[in-house]
């Protein structure tokens, strides 16, 4: 298989891989931060890029390898006619013109270096985990002959899929850092990463996006929403990623089909209920019977989280109506959080088992029908 053909583990599908990306959105606060240490002269030499999955961390990765290599030190004379020191910047935007902007969209910058999974000869996939191997391979790097101002930047994405011995080949470049040398570390998880690792990184930490950015994101991405941005928002938890997934599946329609029906309870409309469940039956829904599931426990979580603190901002019309009703006060709250822990396991089981989809997603309509009623 050519590179070209080999899928990578960093890109959404049906979106531009962040290092197209050519501007950051939503994300202000961790530019800010990241600028004002560069502005400062001291910068630091391992940053970690946190915050939900989906939310820009590897677009700021490649946008900050993108600044580091096309802007020279604070301070330093930018060449002009009387050796003027350069402007402190105000932002990470690189032209799409500049040479290093184009060297890195074509993958060429000398300066840069890409880890994420590697693709598996053997078994014709992606590996499942990033190797010792993969991180050890830095350090022909590392020797080579510093370039564009003698500054070198790395991109793990993600550092939490690096194995144990990959961990620790990484914890020994931070601990003993490279002259020059930044590493950014994407990580979904930072919990599953070395204490050692996390203790000597800066963290960036992103937030979710609000619908006025997820649909600028969304129409940067080439992806229309299709006037559902807000409810893309509120049903991705602000991903612009999980986003792109809700609507090459469909999601929002699923997501109005599954309020629409629950608001029948505790009658339930059995006809309804059968034609979801027998969409989900049909040969190659494995994706959409897995989007549907996660919807239905999204639903649960925010009936419980409705009881608990009052409807959240209303994802598809009528759920707010849905909300209150089902779950006016914490003790509902908390029977719709039973509720879910038990639709959850036991879609779990019957996913493990091969139950038949139909047959599963019947099961979990019930079982919610049977708390309404309670």
């Amino acid at each position: 298989m050519s590179d070209d053909a080999r899928p990578e583990p960093d890109r959404v599908e049906g979106a531009p891989h962040p290092r197209e990306t050519p501007r950051l959105i939503g994300q202000g606060a961790a530019e800010r931060a990241f600028l004002d240490v560069f502005n400062s002269g001291r910068l630091h030499h391992g940053w970690l890029i946190t915050g939900p999955r989906g939310v820009g961390k590897a677009t700021l990765a490649w946008s900050l390898a993108r600044f580091l290599l096309a802007t020279p030190d604070p301070g330093a004379d930018d060449g002009g006619l009387f050796g003027d020191a350069a402007p402190a910047p105000d932002s990470l935007d690189i032209p799409a013109d500049h040479p290093v902007a184009r060297r890195i969209a074509a993958g060429s910058d000398p300066g840069l270096y890409h880890i994420t999974r590697s693709f598996n000869e053997k078994t014709g996939r992606l590996r499942d985990r990033i190797l010792a191997d993969d991180v050890r391979s830095l350090n022909q790097f590392l020797h080579l002959s510093a370039t564009e101002g003698g500054r070198r930047v790395v991109i793990i994405d993600s550092a939490d899929e690096m194995n144990t011995q990959a961990a620790n080949a990484l914890l020994k470049m931070l601990e003993e850092p490279p002259a020059r040398t930044v590493l950014l570390l994407v990580s979904h998880q930072p919990s599953r990463l070395l204490p050692t690792i996390r203790s000597r990184c800066r963290e960036l930490r992103l937030v979710p996006l609000s619908a006025p950015d997820m649909e600028q994101a969304l129409s940067q991405a080439g992806v229309d929403p299709g006037g559902d941005a807000a409810a893309l928002a509120e049903l991705s938890a602000g991903s612009v990623g999980e986003a792109v997934r809700l609507i090459n599946l469909g999601g929002v329609a699923m997501y109005r089909e599954l309020v629409e029906i629950a608001a029948t309870m505790p009658l339930l409309d059995r006809p309804r209920a059968l034609k979801l469940a027998e969409a989900a039956a049909t040969r190659g829904a494995e994706e959409k019977l897995d989007l549907l599931l996660g919807l239905t426990d999204l639903l649960l979580a925010r009936l419980a989280r409705g009881g608990a603190l009052g409807p959240p901002p209303e994802a598809v019309p009528g759920e707010a109506d849905l909300i209150a009703r089902l779950a006016p006060d914490a003790h509902r709250g908390r029977v719709w959080a039973d509720c879910a822990e038990s639709v959850g396991a036991r879609a779990r089981h019957g996913r493990a088992v091969n139950l038949d989809p139909a047959a599963l997603v019947l099961d979990t309509v019930f079982k919610i029908q049977q708390t309404a009623a309670g």
